[in-house]
């Protein structure tokens, strides 16, 4: 028998002799009644608030029915809660949560500013598509696009966050691992390059965390060096570090596509260190040929996977202002050798080659899952506008929702059973929860699903999260 369904029923499978049908005319029912935690952290530490103000607003505020805060406060958190498409906020729009978080319902779940646009109280997808394809204050913009980002305190605004947000007690030592990915492309956008490593039209977008604190997200072309621009982001990044903790030590952190010597001598002049990848080549290979041949001997007497450490002075022929100490792993497996290669100018007194391999540039792995996170939960990989512009600020928005999504894993998940959940998990686990939303003059009421399953974990949360910022008050 097939299901008859109509614009306003949809008819389902019987339960024996009772029928089952649905309608969407639940009226003000949410799905992502967990988004009120993000409300919490943006309530007290005003990351998008900071961020809206890197932006210039040349509408007449006369007219204006949606502030730059506002608009950026649905999209990042429609990007929390997994609505990545500009066109998923026609239907969001009316959502009465998401309303809340932007703080723009009143007691008829009007907009507080335009009475005509009853029941929709914020903005839709064409409003939203203005904020991130408006051009620069000196170019020729279309009259309804006045929304300007200044992008050179846009780019800083991730580290000023970090310093912000970060303990006042200065760090004994500060990891700044850089990183590329590929970021494809599936149309004509602006800066596509067909990328022979990839295999695809990309972009690779530059990457530097600290722990799991995001400093610097650029969008690039992909017909350069994976390390071009390092040297000014290190540069500035150091600067302003230091300019808070003057006597913090820095460790740069890379793979071998940040081995270049005009990174390595900058940070040899300015007391900064460095733990890098380097690629391998036959020179480097004879220095480790007897500790190969010792780890191929100990794999075939265990049958299992035997390394071994050599650390060595070592200068390329050309390249190459000085001699460097380098670090080799001779490491035998199943498949055969996997030799390995870093360099670094840390003191050879105060860390022995297999620490410094394995434990110290080996971590770098962590902030790869970052950028994971990033791309493939946060929608940072969406850059289908045909500009660079608009895609470097659709990375951004991205960006931001990244930070208030680690917040919450930072501040809120300490010391849960979700203390490492991935921004996906926590998603799941902790947004996307059902709820019926009822606002009155004096109040609003989210009542939340009644069978939702960790209610003393969501609890739990929001209490960390208010003892942490009372404590900060």
């Amino acid at each position: 028998m097939h299901a008859h369904c109509t614009a306003n029923q949809l008819t389902f499978q019987a339960l024996k002799t009772r029928s089952v049908v649905a309608a969407f005319d639940g009226g003000t029912i949410t799905s992502d009644a967990g988004g009120l935690l993000l409300r919490e952290i943006e309530s007290s530490r005003g990351f998008i608030k900071e961020f809206a103000s890197r932006f210039d607003d040349f509408r007449n505020q006369r007219f204006v029915e949606h502030s730059v805060e506002e608009l950026l406060a649905q999209r990042t958190f429609g990007l929390c809660m997994n609505y990545e498409d500009l066109i998923d906020h026609d239907r969001l729009r009316s959502d009465p949560l998401l309303a809340v978080l932007c703080g723009k319902v009143d007691p008829e779940g009007r907009n507080r500013r335009d009475l005509q646009d009853r029941g929709k109280a914020l903005a839709g997808k064409s409003t939203l598509n203005r904020l991130e394809t408006a051009g620069g204050i000196f170019e020729q913009r279309p009259r309804y696009k006045r929304i300007v980002a200044e992008m050179g305190k846009l780019e800083e605004y991730f580290v000023d966050t970090f310093l912000r947000v970060t303990d006042k007690k200065a760090p004994r030592l500060l990891i700044l691992d850089f990183d590329a990915t590929d970021d494809p492309i599936h149309g004509n956008q602006e800066g596509r390059f067909f990328h022979g490593y990839y295999e695809c039209y990309c972009y690779l977008p530059l990457y530097v965390f600290c722990g799991d604190h995001l400093l610097w997200a650029q969008l690039r072309k992909a017909d350069i060096d994976a390390s071009e621009g390092s040297l000014r982001v290190l540069a500035l990044l150091v600067k302003k570090i230091r300019h808070k903790w003057p006597l913090v030590r820095i460790l740069l952190r890379g793979d071998s596509g940040f081995c270049r010597e005009e990174l390595m001598s900058w940070c040899e002049a300015h007391g900064v260190n460095y733990l890098l990848g380097i690629a391998k080549n036959s020179r480097l290979l004879t220095r480790i040929r007897r500790a190969m041949k010792k780890s191929k001997r100990d794999w075939a007497l265990t049958g299992k996977a035997a390394r071994r450490f050599v650390r060595f002075n070592y200068r390329t022929r050309k390249t190459w202002s000085r001699s460097r100490s380098v670090v080799g792993k001779a490491e035998y497996l199943d498949k055969g050798e996997n030799p390995r290669f870093i360099v670094s100018n840390l003191p050879v007194d105060e860390f022995e080659p297999p620490y410094l391999y394995e434990k110290m540039y080996c971590a770098r792995g962590d902030m790869e899952n970052r950028i994971k996170e990033q791309q493939l939960y946060l929608f940072a990989d969406r850059t289908s506008s045909a500009t660079m512009r608009a895609n470097q600020l659709r990375l951004w928005f991205s960006s931001l929702a990244y930070v208030i999504m680690n917040e919450l894993r930072r501040i809120g998940l300490r010391g849960t059973k979700l203390a490492h959940a991935t921004c996906q998990t926590m998603r799941l686990k902790l947004l996307k929860i059902g709820a019926q939303v009822r606002v009155s003059v004096r109040r609003v009421k989210v009542s939340f699903a009644s069978g939702y399953p960790d209610q003393e974990l969501f609890i739990q949360i929001l209490d960390n999260l208010r003892r942490e910022y009372l404590l900060q008050s």
